[in-house]
C-alpha cells in the first residue's frame, strides 16, 4: 500500500524499539498523524547532481519573506541560464531553487524510453512584492534538441493581484502518439517568468519536484473515457470539524470525506490532500465567512479567494475564483471525471489530470487586498469534501514509482466505499504488500506490547532483591 505502508512499517519498527507511546501518537485517525507532513523523507539525490543541502529547516523561505513551507531538508539546485551548466534533478527526490524576473533557467534530467515523468515547478513570490494579474510562471520538458515534449504549462497571479505560490507541471509522457521525446536519454526542465509588466524586480523562491511513473506491465486503451457521471452531488452537511491547513504540498493537511473548519488570513494560502481512489470522484466546496460588519464599507475584492484542486504529481486539475465583498460567499470546484489511467488521452485538461489514484490536494489562498478593505483578522474558511464511489484496484504498473507509492492511496483513502489498490505494483511487489505491511505493524505492537512485560517483571524482581526480598 505505497506511502501508507512505509509509515505503517516505521511504527512497526519504532514499537519493536520500545517506543510505544510513539506508535500510538501516530495512528491513523489521531489528530497527530492527520496534520503530519509526509511520513518519509524524499531520497538523497544522486552523486551526478551537484546539489546541497537547503541550510533553512524552517517551513518558510527567509530569502523572500513568503510563507509558504518548504520540504524540509529539501537538497538546493543552482539555477542554470543555459543548458551546458543545468544541474541534474531525480525523480523522487524534492529541490529548492530560483527564478530570476528576467530569462529562462534549466535544469537536467536523465530518462529511460519506457517511463513517464513528470515536473512540477512551485514558484514563490516575496509576500510583499508588487504583482500583476497577467505574470505568472510557465515550465516546459524538452529534449536535447530543443524539442517541446508537451504543450508548456502556465500559471498566472490572476484578478486578485495578490502574492501567491503558483505551480506548473511539464511531462514527458509515454507512450505517446507523438514522434518526440521517446527515446532515452538528457532531457532539461525550462522555467521561465512570464508576462512581467509592473511587477517588482528581484528572485522569487522556487520548488521542483520531479515525479517518475512507470510504464504498465501491458499495455491499454489509448482513449479518454467517452462518458462519466458529471452530476454534482450535494456537499457533505454537519457540523465543521476544525482542522488546521499546512503551508505547502509537503506539509499539507490530511482530510477526508465530510466538512472542515479553519481561519485564513489575507495573503495566506492553506493546503489541504484528500485520498482519492482508483475510479473515485472528489467534489469539494469553499464556505468564506463575512468580515466583521459584513462589507458595510462597500469594499470589494475581485478574485479575492482561489480554491484549486492539483493531482498527487502536483498538477493542476481545476480552479475557482471568488469575489469578496465582505458578505459571506461560497465556491465550488466543477464536477470531475472518476479517476482513471486513460483520462490521461482526454483533451480536457479537468479530465486529464484524474489520471492516477493518491493524494488530491486543495489549496486556498485569501488575496491580500482582503485585508486591505476588511482588516487583517482571519476570516472562517469551511471545506466540504466529498468522495463518490467505491475505490478499485490500480492498474499493473511494471515497476516502482519515485516517489514510491505516490499514485495509491493507505488507510485515510475511504470515500463512499474502502479503498484497496491490491491490483496495483506502484509499490513494488505483486501488489500485496498492504497485508503484508499491515502483519508487520500487528506483529511489531506485539513484540512492542512483549518487551514491556519482560521490563515490567525485571524491574520489580530488581526492586525485591533490593529490599531482600
Amino acid at each position: 500500500m505505497g506511502r501508507r505502508c512505509r509509515a505503517w512499517w516505521r511504527v512497526a519498527v519504532v514499537t519493536v524499539g520500545g517506543a510505544v507511546l510513539g506508535a500510538v501518537g501516530g495512528a491513523p485517525g489521531s489528530g497527530g498523524f492527520a496534520a503530519s507532513a509526509s511520513p518519509f523523507r524524499s531520497p538523497s539525490a544522486s552523486p551526478s547532481s551537484s546539489v546541497t543541502a537547503s541550510s533553512s529547516t524552517t517551513a518558510s523561505s527567509s530569502t523572500t519573506g513568503s510563507s509558504y513551507a518548504f520540504a524540509e531538508g529539501a537538497p538546493s539546485v543552482r539555477a542554470a541560464t543555459d543548458t551546458g551548466d543545468a544541474e541534474r534533478l531525480d525523480p523522487g527526490t524534492t529541490y529548492r531553487s530560483s527564478l530570476p524576473s528576467e530569462g529562462k533557467v534549466y535544469y537536467r534530467l536523465v530518462l529511460d524510453g519506457t517511463s513517464t515523468v513528470y515536473v512540477a515547478a512551485t514558484a514563490v513570490p516575496p509576500a510583499d512584492t508588487v504583482v500583476t494579474p497577467t505574470e505568472g510562471v510557465r515550465v516546459s520538458v524538452q529534449d536535447a534538441d530543443g524539442r517541446t515534449c508537451s504543450a508548456p504549462d502556465t500559471a498566472s497571479i490572476g484578478a486578485g493581484r495578490s502574492p501567491r505560490p503558483l505551480t506548473v507541471w511539464g511531462v514527458r509522457q509515454l507512450p505517446s502518439s507523438r514522434s518526440l521525446c521517446r527515446g532515452a536519454g538528457t532531457y532539461y526542465v525550462v522555467v521561465e517568468r512570464v508576462l512581467r509588466t509592473e511587477s517588482s524586480p528581484g528572485d522569487w523562491d522556487l520548488e521542483l519536484a520531479p515525479v517518475l511513473e512507470p510504464r504498465l506491465r501491458e499495455a491499454g486503451s489509448t482513449s479518454a473515457p467517452e462518458a462519466w457521471d458529471s452530476a454534482t452531488p450535494s456537499p457533505p452537511g454537519g457540523e465543521a470539524v476544525r482542522r488546521r491547513g499546512g503551508g505547502g504540498f509537503t506539509s499539507a493537511t490530511a482530510l477526508e470525506q465530510g466538512a472542515w473548519r479553519d481561519d485564513v488570513r489575507p495573503g495566506q494560502t492553506l493546503f489541504y490532500k484528500v485520498p482519492v481512489g482508483w475510479e473515485q470522484q472528489v467534489y469539494a466546496t469553499a464556505d468564506l465567512s463575512s468580515a466583521s460588519g459584513g462589507g458595510a464599507g462597500g469594499g470589494f475584492v475581485p478574485g479575492g479567494v482561489n480554491l484549486a484542486l492539483y493531482n498527487p504529481v502536483r498538477g493542476l486539475v481545476d480552479d475557482t475564483s471568488i469575489s469578496y465583498n465582505g458578505s459571506q460567499k461560497s465556491g465550488a470546484l466543477a464536477a470531475l471525471p472518476p479517476v482513471g489511467y486513460d483520462n490521461r488521452y482526454a483533451v480536457s485538461d479537468r479530465v486529464g489530470g484524474m489520471r492516477f489514484a493518491g493524494s488530491y490536494y486543495l489549496v486556498v489562498h485569501l488575496a491580500a487586498r482582503v485585508g486591505e478593505e476588511f482588516g487583517d483578522g482571519p476570516l472562517g474558511l469551511t471545506l466540504r469534501v466529498r468522495v463518490k464511489g467505491q475505490a478499485a484496484a490500480g492498474p499493473a504498473y511494471a515497476g516502482r514509482s519515485e516517489p514510491s507509492g505516490i499514485f495509491q492511496v493507505g488507510l485515510l483513502g475511504r470515500g463512499s466505499g474502502a479503498v484497496g489498490d491490491a491490483g496495483s505494483s506502484d509499490a513494488g511487489g505483486d501488489g500485496g504488500g498492504g497485508a503484508g505491511m499491515m502483519l508487520v505493524a500487528v506483529g511489531g505492537i506485539g513484540a512492542g506490547t512483549l518487551l514491556l512485560v519482560v521490563l515490567g517483571v525485571w524491574v520489580v524482581v530488581g526492586r525485591r532483591r533490593a529490599a531482600g526480598v
